[in-house]
């Protein structure tokens, strides 16, 4: 292997493992802080939308668990990248390295995270009498890898600019807010009239979840949304890397 190639290998399993560390700094429960959260918000969800608001849907319980588990992935990433140069100055300052694997090592230790939870997706399939299928084996990966890069280049645009423009921090967060609402996570997009349902493939996230519950539930890949989630991919991605580079040169400047 390439020796460069090599060193970047190590050097991005390092900041990942890094980025591991710092998260269960002093915790003593560890891994299980990961599943509680999207746990807990299933339970207020069932209670609000079942048991209250009596919403027509079977296992719903089992349909919030598929969404809210990549969807947790994708906020965890986005809501840390503002703040994750600043963060890191002292290594910025003392190393040299391509500034790009910061954003990369948090999307893989939130990956992890994601891989992680899968057994627990797979224990809530059992209790509803539900199994695993076999088209996991290609549709994990796939569908593992568009959201890698979807969520990887909307938080290395959103760490690069920040630098500049602070005031992204707060609006992160809101906007993640805001978009959780307009994604098919606690509700089926079914559930949206038909004259505004063209607008879900608007949201990057929405053909992800889909995409993932429709796995996880049912085993089936639809592939035009696939194909809508490669193109997503592929452009978030690429924007992303073109809005770091424009401004890389002027880190700098403000760290």
């Amino acid at each position: 292997m390439n020796t460069r190639l090599r060193y970047y290998i190590d050097l991005v399993a390092v900041l990942t493992e890094k980025e591991l560390k710092i998260r269960y700094k002093s915790s003593i429960l560890g891994y299980l802080w990961s599943i509680a959260h999207p746990l807990a918000l299933a339970l207020v969800f069932y209670i609000a939308f079942k048991i209250v608001m009596k919403v027509e849907m079977d296992d719903y319980v089992l349909f919030l668990i598929c969404g809210l588990f990549p969807w947790q992935w994708f906020a965890n990433s986005v809501n840390a990248s503002p703040i994750l140069f600043l963060g890191n100055t002292s290594i910025i300052k003392k190393i040299r390295f391509p500034r790009h694997f910061l954003p990369l090592a948090l999307v893989l230790q939130d990956m992890v995270h994601f891989l992680m939870s899968i057994p627990v997706i797979i224990f809530f399939l059992f209790l509803y009498r539900h199994t695993p299928y076999i088209s996991w084996v290609y549709g994990v990966p796939l569908l593992l890898l568009f959201h890698f890069f979807t969520v990887y280049g909307i938080s290395l645009a959103i760490s690069s600019l920040n630098l500049f423009f602070r005031d992204l921090e707060r609006m992160t967060y809101i906007g993640t807010m805001l978009l959780f609402y307009f994604t098919p996570v606690i509700y089926h997009e079914a559930m949206i009239p038909q004259r505004y349902h063209a607008l879900i493939y608007l949201n990057p996230m929405a053909p992800l979840i889909m995409g993932w519950r429709n796995l996880f539930l049912y085993g089936s890949l639809n592939w035009g949304n696939i194909f809508i989630c490669l193109t997503y991919a592929f452009f978030i991605g690429l924007a992303g890397y073109l809005i770091y580079s424009k401004l890389s040169w002027r880190f700098a400047e403000v760290l």
